[in-house]
């Protein structure tokens, strides 16, 4: 194990290290570092991390949505409004809808287990937008209407939205009926996240009022109570719906609104953490990936998953129409609004594991959804921030499309 973190840390580092050189995100250089010491082809990470892949990958997970909500101001996310609650199910239902009718015909799959690919397909990955859109933040560039905020608000809630309907759609492939009930669940999950996760914040600020302690104290118990979150909603699973991981982002913008020194504060030391978590999730993510499944993959895969961005950006429009952005800067929501990695990495393999017949197809697109996707929004949000977007000209009170 620690002859392969070792790996892990130094040749990710080293090829994020090339990459941002060339200009171009270092985080693929850590996905590709993954492809090249997992399974696929060198199989030098040890068995003992893989089998704990999943739990890792959560962590940093953890870690990148408790900095994003430390970086929300509840006010601030309040006056967004009907865009970021549009941005959370318009552009995923557009692409789920449209590889539900092109995967019959294109990869000669059920419609069912096109619904079920479209879900795959859908989320877009936290781990890739979260990053970019607090960098954006810190530098001022699109603060005047809050439009880093508008996209991290909508890909959160999107994740949940797409994670329920693929639940669902698996459960009628393997012979239980559709239940409406599942549909409900997505905003009674919203609304009881946000609500634990702004009770515990408010709680955590009073405790840290009247007890001091070092600020690296509080971050540890911070982090412990967003594991908590987590577990909760494993353990509550089928009972209750809840999403521990929009509860760590609402607790984290619930410290910065009644506490705001300390979620400055404790933001810098967040980011520190952040260093480990980004090389840990990124080179798991590329061990994730199955290279022998891209081997089957032709032309129509491709097909489905451009027609289907193309679509999303359509969502992205109709999400942004009538508010006060203007041409360039719905350009640059569509574009952050395209990566995927982290949740097809997660869910990915699950139809096959299920025993789907289709399982192996599924797994194929949510690998080339990744290799595609991942340094197309990437780059693309990299590349274009500066152009599409303007510096804010007062970072203390920003504005927001209505």
């Amino acid at each position: 194990m620690l002859l392969s973190l070792a790996l892990i840390i130094i040749i990710g580092f080293g090829m994020s290290g090339i990459l941002n050189r060339l200009k171009i995100p270092g985080l693929l250089g850590m996905i590709f570092t993954g492809i090249i010491l997992g399974p696929s082809f060198f199989n030098l990470i040890s068995s003992d991390i893989l089998d704990i892949s999943p739990q890792l990958r959560q962590i940093a997970l953890i870690v990148i949505l408790t900095r994003a909500g430390l970086s929300i101001d509840l006010a601030d996310l309040k006056k967004v409004g009907r865009p970021a609650i549009l941005m959370c199910f318009i552009p995923a239902t557009l692409e789920i809808a449209t590889v539900t009718v092109l995967a019959p015909t294109l990869l000669n799959v059920s419609y069912l287990d096109g619904a079920i690919m479209g879900c795959v397909v859908a989320a877009v990955s936290p781990a890739v937008i979260v990053p970019r859109m607090i960098m954006l933040m810190e530098k001022g560039y699109g603060m005047d209407k809050s439009i880093p905020q508008l996209i991290m608000a909508g890909a959160s809630v999107d994740d949940i939205y797409v994670i329920v309907l693929f639940t669902s759609f698996l459960k009628m492939a393997q012979g239980s009926s559709f239940s409406f009930t599942s549909l409900v669940n997505v905003p009674v999950s919203i609304v009881s996240s946000l609500a634990l996760g702004t009770l515990a914040g408010y709680a955590l600020v009073r405790v840290f009022k009247t007890i001091h302690t070092r600020d690296t104290v509080k971050v540890l118990v911070i982090l412990s109570f967003a594991f908590i979150f987590v577990s909760l909603e494993e353990a509550l699973k089928g009972t209750f719906p809840l999403s521990g991981l929009l509860a760590v982002m609402a607790m984290g913008a619930a410290i910065l609104k009644f506490y705001e020194p300390l979620a400055k504060r404790i933001m810098g030391k967040f980011s520190k953490i952040w260093v480990s978590g980004e090389i840990i999730l990124f080179v798991l993510v590329g061990a994730a990936v199955n290279i022998e499944y891209l081997f089957h993959a032709g032309f129509n895969y491709l097909a489905v998953i451009l027609i289907a961005l193309s679509f999303r950006i359509l969502g992205v429009l109709i999400s942004l129409a009538k508010t006060k952005l203007n041409f360039q800067e719905r350009l640059f929501c569509c574009i952050g609004y395209l990566p995927k990695a982290t949740v097809q990495a997660a869910i990915g393999a699950v139809p096959l594991a299920a025993g789907l017949e289709s399982g192996g197809i599924i797994l194929t697109i949510a690998v080339l959804a990744i290799i595609v996707t991942a340094p197309l929004g990437a780059i693309g949000v990299d590349l274009t921030y500066k152009r599409l977007l303007q510096p804010s000209q007062s970072r203390s009170r920003p504005k927001t499309p209505q």
